[in-house]
C-alpha cells in the first residue's frame, strides 16, 4: 500500500494547522466537526486527505478564507514557507465602516435601566 509520501496526500486538519490557518491542530479538527472547513465544495472531516490543487474553505472568526493547495506540508513552518503552500483567493475582509457599531455605555454608570435596555434592543432590531 502507498505512503502519505508517495500519493502527495496529508489530513486537512493537519495541512490547516501546518499553514498557519489556524493556531492549533486541535482548534483545526474541531472546525472540521463544527463544519466550517469544506474541500472541493464537501464538508470535511479532520481525518480526509488533501492533495495539490484541492480547494478549502475555512470559516473562522466570521470570515472566510477561501485557499487553493500548491503544495502539502505535514509539519509546521515558519509564515513565509507556509505562504508558499497555498493560493490565497479569499476576498478581502470588509472595512472597519461596514461593521455595526457597538452601543458603549459611560464607565461607572452601573447597570442599565428598563428603559436603557429597551432603547437598545429597539437599536439592534431585537
Amino acid at each position: 500500500m502507498a505512503s502519505d509520501e508517495e500519493t502527495g496526500t496529508v489530513r486537512v486538519d493537519s495541512w490547516i494547522w501546518s499553514v498557519r490557518l489556524t493556531k492549533t491542530r486541535s482548534q483545526a479538527a474541531t472546525a472540521c466537526r463544527a463544519g466550517h472547513v469544506r474541500v472541493n465544495g464537501e464538508r470535511a472531516k479532520p481525518a480526509q486527505t488533501v492533495r495539490p490543487g484541492d480547494e478549502v474553505r475555512l470559516r473562522l472568526a466570521g470570515l472566510e478564507r477561501i485557499v487553493v493547495v500548491s503544495r502539502i506540508i505535514r509539519k509546521r513552518v515558519g509564515a513565509p514557507v507556509a505562504t508558499e503552500c497555498y493560493v490565497d483567493n479569499s476576498p478581502p475582509p470588509p472595512p472597519p465602516t461596514a461593521l455595526p457599531a457597538v452601543p458603549v455605555r459611560d464607565r461607572g454608570a452601573g447597570r442599565p435601566t428598563k428603559r436603557d435596555r429597551r432603547e437598545l434592543e429597539r437599536l439592534q432590531g431585537l
